[in-house]
């Protein structure tokens, strides 16, 4: 009679092998699983965190990008490339044959052309009496007051810009071009953009989240049954 019960008992403790090499396998396939939700996870905030960095890094250099919405100064650079400028202050930092970012007179839309005129102009004031436009008298000097008008084109128009623009709005001289810069950056700060790359990761962490919860809830209930086989046969043997 021990003698079965000891066959029993062996026949018992048999299948716990196979059990721990699927186990394993189911380990090793997390494992694999886990790190590659990591590494999507990594990139989608490398390139979010990048699409900050990049711009930031030129304000800290005194300078500035703006993305190209516009063909007009192909093939210098075209729509969807990405420019640097430099702000400027004084006159003396203009050169014709620069490429500058401006304010066209009654317009709020930035324009970037290249420069290809250096004037100094009067400066007009409406005549309340005769509604003309006159020049605005130096109370210094009792000249007429000028300043100084930049005059563009884009590279790829037929004609220049229509009207001359003061120092006041040209806001600075072009230094370099990245192409396609301004496309990327662009869609990497639409809302499109940041869902794509801000949901995965956070979609990530969640669903492992929830998978460590749940994996251990099964594991505190799997830990129960090794006990009960064992007053099962426990009581066999008595």
């Amino acid at each position: 009679m021990p003698h079965s019960l000891h066959a029993r008992s062996d026949r018992r403790a048999a299948p716990p092998a196979p059990r721990l090499g699927r186990r394993r396998r189911r380990s090793l396939g997390a494992q694999l699983v886990g790190g590659a939700l990591w590494a999507i996870a990594g990139l989608c905030v490398a390139g979010y965190a990048t699409s900050l960095l990049v711009p930031l890094y030129f304000q800290l250099h005194d300078q500035r990008l703006l993305i190209v919405t516009s063909g007009s100064m192909s093939p210098y650079f075209d729509a969807g490339d990405a420019v640097v400028m430099r702000q400027i202050t004084e006159p003396s930092q203009l050169r014709v044959g620069q490429v500058a970012s401006f304010w066209p007179p009654g317009s709020d839309s930035l324009v970037t052309h290249r420069i290809v005129a250096l004037k100094m102009l009067p400066v007009l004031q409406q005549d309340t009496a005769s509604g003309r436009m006159v020049p605005t008298l130096d109370p210094a000097t009792g000249k007429a007051a000028e300043r100084p008008y930049i005059f563009t084109k884009g590279d790829a128009n037929d004609a220049q810009d229509p009207d001359a623009t003061p120092l006041s709005r040209v806001r600075g001289v072009i230094l370099g071009v990245h192409p396609q810069w301004g496309a990327v950056l662009g869609w990497a700060h639409s809302s499109a953009g940041r869902l794509v790359m801000l949901a995965p990761p956070l979609a990530i962490l969640a669903g492992m989240e929830l998978t460590s919860v749940l994996g251990a809830r099964r594991e505190r209930r799997t830990r129960v049954v090794p006990a009960t086989e064992r007053r099962d046969l426990d009581g066999l043997l008595d």
